[in-house]
C-alpha cells in the first residue's frame, strides 16, 4: 500500500508541475496584455452600441406598426361610415316628413346608439361660426340680423371619428 501511495503522490506532484508550466506559458508579457484588453474594450463598446441601436430600432418599429394599425382601423371605420351615412340621411328626412312614425324614430335612435358606441360624433353646427375644416358651405344668404360667417341651416350633419372628418356638415352660411 505504501508503494501505491508514493506512486500517487509522485503523479500528483508531476501534475502540479505540468499545470504550473502551462500557466507560465499562457501568461503574456505585460506589454502585450494591454492592447488585447483595449481591443476587447473597443469590441465590447461596438457591440454594446449595436445592441442599443437595435433596441431603439425595435422600439421605433413597434410604435410605427401600432400607429399604422390604428390608422388603418380609423380608415376602415371612415370608409364603412361613408357608405352608411346616406342611409342615416334618408332616415332623418323620413322623420322630418312624417314625425309621427315611431318605427323610423326607433331606427334612428338605434343607429345613433351604434355610432356612439363606435366613437363617431355628429357635427351639428347650427348657430356656430363657419369652419371650412368641419363644414361645407352649399348656400350663402345675406342677412343683416345675423353675424357674418354664422351657420344658419344644416342640410346634412357631418360626422367625425376621433380626429378624422368622415363627412363635412353641409350648411347654409350668412354673409
Amino acid at each position: 500500500m505504501s508503494k501505491t501511495k508514493k506512486t500517487n503522490e509522485n503523479e500528483l506532484e508531476g501534475l502540479k508541475q505540468d499545470s504550473q508550466n502551462e500557466n507560465k506559458q499562457t501568461e503574456c508579457p505585460p506589454e502585450t496584455q494591454q492592447p488585447v484588453s483595449d481591443e476587447k474594450a473597443d469590441q465590447l463598446e461596438q457591440l454594446n452600441d449595436r445592441y442599443l441601436r437595435l433596441c431603439a430600432e425595435y422600439d421605433n418599429f413597434k410604435k410605427r406598426t401600432q400607429k399604422e394599425k390604428a390608422d388603418i382601423y380609423t380608415d376602415v371605420v371612415a370608409d364603412v361610415m361613408t357608405e352608411v351615412l346616406p342611409v342615416m340621411d334618408t332616415i332623418v328626412r323620413a322623420i322630418e316628413m312624417d314625425g309621427n312614425n315611431e318605427g323610423i324614430q326607433l331606427i334612428k335612435k338605434q343607429l345613433d346608439t351604434i355610432l356612439e358606441k363606435i366613437g363617431i360624433e355628429q357635427i351639428n353646427p347650427k348657430g356656430e361660426q363657419f369652419n371650412p375644416q368641419l363644414h361645407e358651405a352649399v348656400m350663402h344668404i345675406q342677412d343683416e340680423k345675423i353675424d357674418s360667417n354664422t351657420i344658419v341651416e344644416v342640410f346634412a350633419a357631418g360626422y367625425k371619428y376621433r380626429d378624422k372628418i368622415i363627412r363635412h356638415s353641409m350648411v347654409k352660411v350668412a354673409n
